[in-house]
């Protein structure tokens, strides 16, 4: 039988100790049991992220959580032999998944005193060092967690999301999610029909064509930022919403979204003229989705995603972020520009 996960953060240090010495008359060494647990959170890492990502919407929270998700799985395994666990990959998402759920209340918190729209934290994903071998859940990643899809998730309860995400996202029968959230398989399916039907009302089944997006962003980039308010009027949608998330430290960033192509194109313009001089624009993939990146110098300034019409042709919504504490993973230089796997909790000495 496995072993049922342990949720609570282990206490002691993370990781297996180093240059632990051969155990004598056996040939094999003190710490392999750790290591192969520590290999093993590393070999699921990018699928954690991925999963605690589209919960939480917050890269920072996200890596904060797969800490978390170390300590208890790298204590859990000191107590507890692999041999008792029957599956390592289901094992460490309910862990994470029930240390993401237990954070939502630490997020909601900072969410009642937060300045203006709040926009998930962007994700670049045309970065590829530094990835998990499975390019299963790399494909996942950079292709499920859209800016648009994440706003609409953030008006979802905490479970429902989570359903959700597990479910329409990643898969997982509605049984096995019910033994991560400790919910009857009944409760599951009730939580998924309604999250599904709440996302479906508000989110188009189907997408324009990669090449027709890339298009249009480019051509609304010029728009946006050439102060061309004719161009503008032609390519936003007549009920486009911009979003502009400075979080109170950009002055250019409203306190509410605008509604309507005619006072998005004013306040589109009005930003154009506030940009320095050494504004420099790079296109990447955020969120798996084309957009504009600007850099002044070797800074983020903002991060533009454009949400298109199903057919390509208009802009039906605009994502903005200024909020420098949101930017701090995103550097000029493409091949950092995905979370570094080793830049925390991945293993010894964490």
């Amino acid at each position: 039988m496995a072993a049922k996960p342990d949720d609570t953060p282990a206490t002691h240090e993370a990781g297996p100790a180093r240059d632990t010495p051969r155990g004598q008359g056996t040939g094999q060494r003190q710490d392999e049991p750790a290591h192969d647990a520590t290999q093993l959170f590393v070999d699921h890492r990018e699928l954690l992220f991925s999963v605690v990502y589209n919960m939480l919407g917050s890269v920072a929270d996200t890596e904060d959580v797969l800490q978390e998700t170390w300590l208890s799985w790298s204590g859990k395994n000191r107590r507890t032999s692999l041999a008792d666990v029957g599956s390592p990959r289901a094992y460490l998402v309910r862990i994470a998944v029930n240390h993401a759920l237990a954070r939502q209340t630490a997020i909601a918190s900072r969410r009642e005193t937060y300045a203006g729209p709040w926009l998930p934290e962007p994700l670049i994903t045309d970065a590829t060092v530094g990835l998990a071998p499975d390019t299963a859940d790399h494909a996942v990643r950079t292709d499920s967690v859209s800016m648009a899809m994440l706003v609409v998730l953030e008006t979802l309860t905490p479970l429902e999301r989570a359903v959700f995400v597990l479910h329409e996202v990643f898969g997982y029968p509605h049984t096995e999610i019910a033994g991560m959230l400790d919910r009857s398989p009944a409760a599951v399916r009730q939580l998924a029909r309604r999250a599904r039907s709440h996302v479906h009302a508000r989110r188009p089944r189907y997408r324009a064509h990669p090449r027709v997006r890339r298009e249009a962003t480019e051509r609304f980039v010029s728009a946006a930022l050439g102060g061309d308010i004719h161009a503008l009027m032609e390519i936003l949608a007549p009920d486009v919403t911009v979003w502009i998330d400075g979080g109170g430290a950009r002055q250019a960033a409203g306190l509410r979204p605008v509604h309507g192509r005619e006072n998005a194109a004013r306040m589109l313009v009005g930003y154009a003229t506030r940009r320095t001089e050494d504004m420099d624009i790079r296109y990447r993939r955020v969120n798996g989705d084309d957009a504009a990146v600007l850099f002044t110098g070797d800074s983020p300034y903002a991060v533009m995603v454009m949400d298109l019409t199903p057919d390509g042709d208009q802009v039906s919504g605009v994502y903005v972020v200024t909020n420098p504490a949101k930017l701090t993973h995103v550097r000029p230089d493409d091949e950092r520009n995905a979370p570094d796997k080793e830049a925390a909790p991945s293993g010894p000495g964490a």
